[in-house]
């Protein structure tokens, strides 16, 4: 088996971005089996299999093999249907109804992280991101479409919702009603003091904060709270919730910019994962997504950008604590998975996050390596033996390869 991988890698790293493009590499008889099987894997169990239409006309997107739908991953997973929606009605509407359950989730319980099909609550862990992803799905549909129709009062209400909480949680320490058990501090979490950004009980992950600030968390927040403006100006004529909007995108770039920096030896000025506002960082970076590698994906950032670049070597280096290197792949893991596991999402957003060819012929080989025979990407795997990996059946990764293949044939 051994053997087998090890061929597959050289042959990825001969053909994947050989002067073309990866998806034009993936069309290459050597690798079809393995990139392009997971590609049409992906696109056609997302939409047919994970995208269940209700009654109620919403759309109820399941994360696989977990019976709930959770924010963020519902979001992502349809997230690459966008561009195809302006042309194929069965797609519009499974898309419109994404945005009208998800503002029905919210307005439940805006700390909330994952609900049943019978809107039911499944999780209630504070996470910034689950807040802001349906904002962020609504938005790029809305850019990509002109529909204007996923604009109802609801979701409206829902979009309000969003901004009282993250306003609330700016001051956590001060207003915040949440607590939660699996946090320190009798369930309110670590102390913080006021930098302007919003605080978090939970990272992407579904793991607790180390320190209350996430820093990809209120950097995705300053993309999508301009966004949300913009929507609150030009489809609700409503100049006082997108000049709070506003507001709020500014105090919590202000925050990022002077709480969130420090200097490591070897990669100069980078950002932190998880800051408190007294002084403490946590420097690492987390597969889950937004993710400090994710910064110039949401748009945060230029790809290009000084700091960005520091932080991006920092992320794919052995300083950071979840970077691991295995026989077959070298990539990103989570504390939320076991020790020496990587996880696809950190491959496929280090390509889509990339302009240079052999690190993506390399990551490009790494995704092949991974695939076990049922060209499923999986949560995380063994680097050394990726047959040993969890999660059977998780949509948003192989979405998100979905996108990137996408993205890939359209250039």
């Amino acid at each position: 088996m051994f053997f087998v991988r090890a061929v597959v890698l050289v042959l990825a790293a001969a053909l994947v971005f050989n002067g073309i493009s990866a998806a034009r590499a993936a069309e290459t008889p050597v690798l079809t089996g393995k990139l392009e099987k997971i590609y049409l894997t992906a696109f056609d169990e997302a939409l047919n299999r994970h995208a269940i239409a209700e009654r109620d006309g919403t759309t109820y997107v399941s994360t696989g093999d977990i019976e709930a739908e959770w924010l963020r991953d519902a979001s992502a997973v349809m997230e690459p249907y966008i561009g195809q929606a302006a042309s194929d009605d069965r797609i519009s509407r499974a898309l419109r109804g994404v945005v009208a359950r998800e503002a029905k989730y919210i307005l439940i319980d805006p700390y909330a992280n994952a609900f049943s099909s019978d809107y039911k609550v499944v999780e209630r862990k504070f996470e910034v991101d689950s807040l802001l992803y349906p904002i962020w799905f609504a938005d790029k549909y809305y850019r990509a479409t002109g529909d204007r129709s996923i604009f109802t009062p609801e979701v409206n209400r829902a979009f309000e919702r969003v901004l009282a909480v993250l306003r609330v949680e700016q001051h956590h320490d001060q207003r915040s009603r949440y607590r939660h058990p699996d946090l320190a501090n009798g369930g309110k979490g670590s102390w913080v003091r006021y930098t302007g950004m919003i605080w978090t009980g939970f990272r992407p992950s579904d793991d607790p904060a180390r320190y209350q600030y996430n820093i990809p968390d209120n950097m995705f927040a300053v993309v999508v709270l301009r966004r949300l403006s913009a929507i609150e100006q030009q489809v609700y004529r409503n100049g006082k919730d997108a000049a709070h909007a506003w507001g709020l995108a500014n105090e919590v770039q202000t925050g990022i910019e002077q709480h969130a920096k420090g200097t490591f030896r070897g990669f100069g000025t980078i950002y932190a994962y998880e800051v408190d506002g007294y002084g403490h960082a946590n420097f690492m970076d987390d597969a889950n997504i937004p993710s400090l590698l994710s910064i110039p994906y949401f748009g945060y950032l230029a790809q290009n950008d000084r700091v960005y670049q520091n932080t991006r070597r920092f992320v794919l280096s052995n300083r950071n604590p979840y970077y691991f290197r295995g026989k077959f792949a070298s990539g990103v893991g989570s504390p939320h998975t076991p020790r020496n596991y990587v996880w696809p999402l950190s491959l496929i957003m280090q390509a889509l996050t990339s302009t240079d060819p052999a690190e993506i012929k390399r990551v490009m080989g790494y995704i092949a390596a991974s695939d076990v025979g049922d060209h499923r990407l999986h949560e995380s795997f063994n680097p050394s033996w990726p047959e040993a990996f969890t999660r059977d059946d998780f949509a948003w990764p192989n979405a998100l390869y979905g996108e990137l293949v996408a993205r890939e044939r359209g250039r």
